[in-house]
C-alpha cells in the first residue's frame, strides 16, 4: 500500500482538532505544548494540502468553516479510533476521556438526563460534557454530536437506537381548575373544558393527546384558549395555575401530583405512553467516552 501520510501530516491534523475544540491557535498550542505560530502553520499546511479554509480568522477568534466542520467530524472520529486501536493492542484499560456532546429535549433533560450527570463524570471525570437543550433533530455529522435522545420513532439505518423508556402520560389540572370548571368524566367532556395545547415548532402542529378506551386506542385534537411553542414547561406552568388541562408525562408532575399543587384526571382513560430512546451512529469502534455513558444511562434509567 502507498504511504499516504507522514508524522508531520498525522501532528498537523491533530493540532487542527484541538484548535477546533478550544476554538483558539493559542488554546491549542498550550495545550499542545507548542506555539501558537507551530499550530498557525500546521492549519496552513492542511488547507494548502485539501485546497480548502478550515477557519475563518479574525483578530479575536477562529471559526470552523463548513468544510472545516465536515474534516474535524471526520478526523476526530478517525483519531479517536486510533486511540482505541492503540488500546486494545497494547492491553491499556485506560479511562474515558475527551468532550461528549449530547443532544436531548429540554424537559426530557432537565427531568432525566441532568440529574444523572454529576454521577457520571464522578465515575469518569476525564469526560467534559457538552449538553444540548432542544426540541429539533440534529445532524450528528455536520454537528458533531455523539449521542442525542429522542421521543420520537427514528428512521435512520445509521444510526443506534437504544429505549430508554416508555414514559406515561397523564391528564392534569390545579384544583382551583377543576373547582371552577368541573372535573371530567368522559372524553367527550373535553370539548366544554380549557385544554392547553403544545405546538411543534417544526411544523406548527398541536401534539394530540393520547388516551385508551377500553382497550382502543384514541388520539384527540382538543382545544383551548392557550398554546405554548418550543417549551413544554410553560404548558405545565399554566395548568399549575389555574389555566386548564394538559397532558403531560408522570415523571412532569409526579411532585406536583403528590404535594396537590395539580390534580389527575380522567384515570379510567389513561395507560398510553410515548417512547424515548438513546440514539448514536453506527461505528465500527463506538469511542470509549460513547459506549461508558451508554453503559452508565441504560445502568440508571428509570
Amino acid at each position: 500500500m502507498k504511504r499516504q501520510f507522514d508524522d508531520v501530516l498525522l501532528g498537523s491534523i491533530e493540532l487542527f482538532c484541538m484548535a477546533a475544540e478550544h476554538s483558539s491557535f493559542t488554546a491549542a498550542a498550550n495545550s499542545a505544548g507548542v506555539t501558537p505560530a507551530a499550530v498557525s502553520r500546521s492549519i496552513s499546511r492542511l488547507e494548502e494540502r485539501l485546497g480548502v479554509r478550515l477557519f475563518v480568522r479574525t483578530t479575536r477568534h477562529i471559526q470552523l468553516t463548513n468544510s472545516g466542520r465536515e474534516y474535524y467530524e471526520e478526523c476526530r472520529l478517525a483519531l479517536s479510533q486510533l486511540v482505541e486501536a492503540e488500546r486494545r493492542v497494547t492491553g491499556q484499560q485506560l479511562e474515558p476521556s475527551g468532550v461528549l456532546r449530547i443532544s436531548m429535549p429540554t424537559t426530557y433533560g432537565h427531568y432525566r438526563i441532568l440529574p444523572l450527570l454529576p454521577k457520571y463524570r464522578a465515575r469518569y471525570p476525564d469526560v467534559k460534557v457538552e449538553v444540548h437543550l432542544s426540541n429539533r433533530n440534529i445532524d450528528f455529522v455536520e454537528e458533531g454530536y455523539d449521542l442525542a435522545v429522542r421521543g420520537r420513532s427514528q428512521h435512520d439505518s445509521s444510526l443506534i437506537s437504544r429505549r430508554l423508556e416508555d414514559a406515561p402520560l397523564v391528564v392534569v389540572a390545579s384544583p382551583d381548575y377543576l373547582k371552577r370548571a368541573g372535573i371530567p368524566q368522559t372524553l367527550e367532556e373535553l370539548e366544554q373544558h380549557d385544554c392547553i395545547q403544545f405546538e411543534l415548532a417544526s411544523n406548527g402542529r398541536h401534539i394530540p393527546w393520547l388516551f385508551n378506551d377500553n382497550g382502543t386506542e384514541r388520539e384527540l385534537a382538543t382545544v383551548g384558549g392557550y398554546s405554548c411553542a418550543d417549551d413544554y414547561l410553560g404548558c405545565v406552568t399554566l395548568a399549575q395555575n389555574g389555566g386548564g388541562l394538559f397532558q403531560t408525562y408522570r415523571f412532569i408532575v409526579d411532585k406536583d401530583l403528590r404535594e396537590g399543587r395539580l390534580q389527575e384526571v380522567l384515570q379510567p382513560f389513561a395507560g398510553r405512553s410515548r417512547p424515548f430512546s438513546l440514539l448514536y451512529q453506527h461505528a465500527r469502534h463506538v469511542p470509549l467516552r460513547v459506549r461508558s455513558f451508554v453503559e452508565f444511562l441504560m445502568e440508571n434509567r428509570w
